[in-house]
């Protein structure tokens, strides 16, 4: 976090705290214009919820499910899934701010004594002091986590935008609730509000929930060649928000990593990152960050193979499979720190070949059949806004594909004979949300992994999709499973054709060989 962010979020803080203090000062003085403006607000929205039967009972059942101890059990739980998931001081500082929230709150009610708003009807008893409301305060603390951890993790910024306009909607909700239930004044709701936001805010300047760069806590790894300390980055400008602020940030962990010189490459449409990995490789870059999806990536890789030149990988697409089996985080600025300060390993590639087609490569997954139907099958406009869940609709509308008559060969050797839906040739083993296809399967072994499926039925999916996620590798008619350096195979009729995740012409034909550590990426230590 930048020293302007700091001074900005402490400022909001500050505010916010100023606002709320001067509110409690009144409120203990019984300053009468804000009795009497509780009063007019309060008033109507109460009698209303008690002359309408339907209206009381959900504002009850919204207080009820609402309640701020059910906000920090849900926060506590969703920190340690970011914490499950690596993001430990992003989980820590939720977890932090939101249970500093729910202290805060009856302490400061003990503090000012305020008692609850008494109507000629109320709608319910409640015991316990008014000022600041305690439903207010955790809702507008959980609402600022929730936008704080949506808009440092989630890239794509339709998702973003629901995610904050849910999390607004929510703390309204809690704070209307208490109004039209009379069991709170709109001082005592204000309060609350600005109480959590100041939590959240000062929570941000005292923990940075950004992980640390790699560079600050370990030792920089020794160099076989000297290096000159120059960066070539080439990116995908329309998969990242703000070019500029992207920019930004990766020339600052550059700097602090030693990076003595940046340069930066922009991809084209009519070029997808070869042109701009081959200059950065003749311009003597010492290392080359590939920014994109899978097909920028794919690019540059395919480029830069062979060189020595180690890739760092910094995923901003939907599928990001490569990404995902070599372990690299998926959160943009984490994934910039593992590219600069991560270690080389040499990974294999594939060389592939077949009617219809020009020779090329690819480092994850080939497929006829099924798979590349869905490939084929995804909106591009539903992708751009919910991601890879454009996969799994294009998925169900493709699961009874056609089985076609293939034929396989391995190393070599004769062929055999099958029928499925969808035939796959991996270089590594698991799918979009870790789904572990080839169970098996490893990126620097030297062998492909084949994979035929074929359920019968619409219903045999089911029990197909068991036997895949317990990584059972037991081989039958349903999943056949081959292994080998060099396949062939050769289908009855043109099907559609997939190289990671990019569509090429249908063709009956695919020729797989693998290339052993071909390329070096840039992995976590």
């Amino acid at each position: 976090m930048t020293n302007r962010s700091s001074k900005r979020l402490l400022a909001g803080a500050v505010l916010c705290l100023g606002l709320f203090a001067a509110l409690a000062v009144l409120v203990a003085n019984s300053w009468s214009p804000l009795l009497d403006l509780d009063h007019w607000v309060g008033r109507r929205p109460e009698l209303f919820s008690h002359q309408h039967d339907w209206a009381r009972q959900l504002w009850i059942e919204v207080g009820r499910w609402l309640r701020p101890d059910y906000l920090v059990l849900a926060g506590l739980v969703a920190a340690g899934v970011l914490i499950w998931k690596g993001h430990r001081r992003a989980g820590l500082w939720a977890a932090g701010v939101l249970l500093v929230a729910r202290v805060a709150s009856p302490l400061l009610k003990e503090l000012v004594r305020r008692d609850r708003p008494v109507w000629p009807h109320p709608v319910q008893t409640l015991v316990g002091y008014s000022f600041p409301s305690g439903h207010a305060t955790e809702a507008a603390a959980a609402a600022g986590v929730a936008i704080a951890i949506g808009t440092m993790l989630v890239r794509r910024r339709a998702v973003r935008r629901l995610l904050i306009t849910v999390a607004v909607l929510l703390a309204l909700l809690i704070g209307a609730d208490r109004i039209f239930l009379g069991v709170h004044n709109l001082s005592d709701v204000v309060a609350g509000g600005l109480l959590g936001a100041a939590t959240v805010l000062l929570g941000l300047v005292v923990f940075d929930p950004t992980p640390h760069s790699i560079a600050r806590s370990n030792e920089p790894l020794p160099e076989v060649l000297v290096s000159k300390n120059k960066l070539a980055v080439v990116l995908n400008p329309i998969k990242v928000d703000d070019v500029g602020q992207f920019k930004a940030m990766v020339n600052a962990i550059a700097a602090e990593s030693g990076i003595k010189k940046v340069e930066w490459y922009e991809t084209t449409v009519e070029d997808t990152g070869y042109g701009m990995a081959e200059a950065a490789a003749v311009g003597g870059a010492d290392l080359v960050m590939s920014v994109g999806g899978d097909g920028t990536i794919r690019a540059v890789c395919e480029e830069l193979a062979g060189t020595g030149i180690p890739v760092g990988i910094v995923p901003a697409g939907t599928g990001n499979l490569l990404a995902r089996n070599l372990d690299i985080p998926l959160y943009l600025r984490a994934a910039v720190d593992v590219a600069i300060n991560g270690q080389d390993r040499a990974i294999d590639m594939v060389k592939v070949s077949g009617d219809n087609m020009e020779d090329a490569t690819y480092l994850v997954m080939a497929g006829m059949g099924f798979d590349a139907a869905i490939m084929e099958g995804v909106n591009e406009d539903i992708k751009a806004k919910v991601g890879w869940l454009a996969y799994v609709w294009s998925a169900l509308k493709s699961l009874m594909f056609p089985a076609i008559r293939v034929e396989v060969s391995i190393d070599g050797a004769d062929f055999t004979r099958h029928r499925a839906r969808t035939i796959v040739i991996g270089n590594v083993g698991n799918l979009q949300g870790g789904m572990p296809l080839i169970p098996d399967a490893a990126i620097d072994d030297g062998q492909l992994d084949v994979v035929l499926l074929y359920p019968r039925r619409f219903l045999s999916w089911l029990p197909l999709a068991v036997r895949v996620l317990s990584k059972n590798t037991r081989s039958d008619e349903t999943i056949t499973r081959m292994t080998g350096r060099e396949v062939v195979v050769r289908a009855s009729v043109d099907a559609p054709r997939q190289l990671d995740g990019d569509l090429i012409a249908p063709g009956k034909e695919l020729r797989a060989e693998c290339v052993h550590g071909r390329l070096l990426v840039r992995v976590p230590r």
